[in-house]
């Protein structure tokens, strides 16, 4: 697997026919963003066939990418786990070597114009690759804080875009984080009271009540999955709340997300495992609960969604953190550390951002000035600025 090529075409360009080669992934955070750019460098006019992903093996990318209809190589190998010398992170360390190995020669073979690179194990390969072979490099950072394989590529990079003017990255651009086309819908329909309305009904939501969307990546957040529960039973009461609780995958019928007890409640409630429309919940929502993951939080202000964060405590450099500060500062969110997310600590919020409506208009129009809607065109423009000829 780790030698092949995932084409979305029966027929593969020559390699020579690459224009920009995008690397990096692993997850739907890396990939998502990637996508975007490849978009709308497809819009400016790029064959999308000029267009090829370098990924890893085991990341997200492997059904993303080929679904959207763009190329993609695979890398054998996965990051370390951390510093200690033990078998897994030795297998890794081959492993390492071995996407490196494969990574220049992709960068050889196709003689891109321009390497995007998004961060994740499988950028490194492709930056080191493009560091050889002399070909431009840009980087979009999707984090508040760069990652480590970006703070790499960011030393050769003849531009960084980035989300936020702290971004510790030289020769910044701040772009935004790209967000998929469908938020953008989203956004459109957010500010449509019709469209908004709309999506609430095929959402079940009474009319009059207050959207609660909680939501904390594929797999869920264990902490926020059970502060949720409990919010839910000490609200049970409150004809005024609808909750959509996206549970995610691991703790999906399990002990660790047991159904909230509101039998005989007025209180709206739904679970589900995994949710598909995630543009029409935010569109949706009055409130948002969640991490701050770097996709949720562009998310959340393009589509201008007040939110109550909970970083994710063992994030790299705090990355989380910095992601939600770049809305709270605005007052558009509301950070409660993962430590202190109490079921009364998650009520009092929730209780006081709901009662005052006003309030919460104010903070969705703050979340949107902080907003990027058009991030994935403004990298595109930075990609072609600085390809070679």
């Amino acid at each position: 697997m780790a030698d092949t090529d995932h084409m979305a075409d029966t027929t593969e360009p020559h390699p020579t026919d690459t224009w920009c080669l995008i690397a990096g992934g692993g997850t739907a955070g890396h990939v998502v963003p990637g996508l975007a750019v490849a978009r709308a460098l497809v819009e400016r006019d790029h064959p999308a066939g000029s267009i090829h992903f370098l990924g890893a093996e085991r990341g997200s990318e492997t059904t993303m990418v080929p679904a959207a209809g763009f190329g993609l190589t695979v890398l054998p190998g996965r990051g370390l786990n951390d510093r200690r010398i033990d078998l897994a992170n030795l297998v890794a360390a081959v492993g390492i070597v071995r996407g490196v190995g494969r990574g220049i020669r992709v960068v050889r073979a196709r003689r891109p114009a321009v390497v995007l690179s998004l961060g994740g194990y499988a950028a490194v390969p492709g930056v080191i690759g493009a560091a050889i072979w002399r070909v431009p490099i840009v980087v979009t950072e999707q984090n508040a804080r760069a990652s480590l394989a970006n703070r790499l590529a960011g030393r050769f990079a003849k531009a960084c875009a980035v989300p936020d003017a702290d971004t510790d990255l030289p020769r910044a651009v701040v772009t935004g984080n790209p967000v998929r086309p469908e938020m953008l819908d989203a956004a459109l329909a957010a500010a449509d009271p019709a469209a908004r309305d709309e999506a609430r009904s095929e959402l079940g939501v009474p009319s009059g009540a207050s959207l609660i969307a909680v939501q904390s990546g594929s797999l869920g957040a264990r902490s926020v999955n059970r502060a949720v529960i409990a919010m839910v039973e000490r609200l049970r009461q409150r004809p005024d709340i609808a909750v959509h609780h996206v549970i995610g995958r691991r703790d999906w019928q399990t002990e660790h997300a047991p159904p909230p007890a509101i039998d005989g409640g007025r209180i709206t409630y739904r679970a589900v495992e995994y949710e598909e429309r995630t543009d029409r919940l935010l569109a949706a929502a009055d409130l948002f609960i969640g991490r701050a993951g770097a996709s949720t939080v562009a998310e959340l202000a393009v589509v201008g969604v007040p939110s109550i964060l909970v970083p994710l405590p063992i994030a790299p450099r705090d990355m989380q953190r910095t992601n939600a500060q770049m809305l709270e500062r605005v007052g558009a969110a509301v950070i409660v550390s993962d430590a202190d997310l109490t079921p009364e600590r998650l009520t009092d919020q929730v209780e006081q951002m709901l009662t005052d409506p006003q309030q919460l208009r104010a903070r969705a129009a703050a979340a949107r000035t902080v907003g990027f809607p058009d991030a994935a065109a403004h990298v595109a423009a930075l990609c072609e600025e600085h390809a070679r000829g």
